[in-house]
């Protein structure tokens, strides 16, 4: 009879499992991010090409190497809860950066982003994702390329903020040009991007109201 008794319980336990899949089985909540899969895309393309040799246009094996770097660091960041950017601006003007879009839950996750206003000298706050900034139309800008050098470009584009990174705009006193501080940011243009991107001056943007979140002073 007892033996009876654990063949039983063996095979409800078998049958529970069966079809009921434990639920640390199940894929984590960043997997499903829009921009955590375009990334892992991004890393194998560029393993492949490193494997085989295969030439890029524009790029050197070194600048290869640099890029793949820091898309498994941004990598890194996803997968250690870290699914969100930063933005602080240096720049002297009030910056449009793009945030999370309204109504949406934690869970949640959108290729698209909402305009939002940054005052001179704060930071956006912490968990708050800040996906990018906007640079209007008549400004100059400098940006790091992924070998070190600088590149020059005028605005009317975005900045895109890589996830787990703190971007900080400053503005060159000499030249009047924005820089900022990361290298090999992407710098997207109408079209390469579903965000709403203005054609507006800077001026339009120092007349907007301050509404994206900081951390305190």
């Amino acid at each position: 009879m007892k033996n009876f008794k654990y063949i039983l319980m063996a095979a409800l336990v078998l049958v529970n499992l069966m079809f009921a899949p434990p639920s640390f089985a199940d894929a984590p909540s960043f997997t499903k991010n829009p921009d955590y899969i375009a990334l892992t895309k991004e890393i194998n393309k560029l393993q492949t090409l490193k494997e085989t040799h295969a030439a890029v246009e524009g790029f050197t094996t070194e600048e290869i190497d640099h890029k793949l770097n820091e898309l498994q660091f941004q990598k890194y960041a996803f997968e250690s809860g870290i699914n969100w950017g930063q933005c602080r601006n240096e720049t002297g003007k009030t910056l449009a950066v793009y945030g999370p879009e309204p109504n949406l839950d934690d869970d949640e996750y959108s290729f698209g982003a909402s305009l939002y206003f940054l005052a001179d000298g704060k930071t956006t706050k912490d968990k708050w994702d800040c996906k990018g900034v906007f640079l209007p139309s008549d400004i100059k800008a400098v940006a790091l390329t992924p070998g070190g050098q600088n590149q020059d470009f005028t605005g009317g584009v975005v900045i895109k903020v890589p996830v787990g990174t703190k971007l900080v705009l400053k503005t060159n006193a000499d030249t009047g040009a924005i820089e900022f501080n990361q290298a090999g940011t992407q710098v997207l243009k109408p079209g390469e991007v579903n965000w709403f991107i203005p054609n507006v001056s800077q001026a339009i943007v120092d007349a907007r109201v301050t509404n994206a979140p900081t951390n305190k002073s």
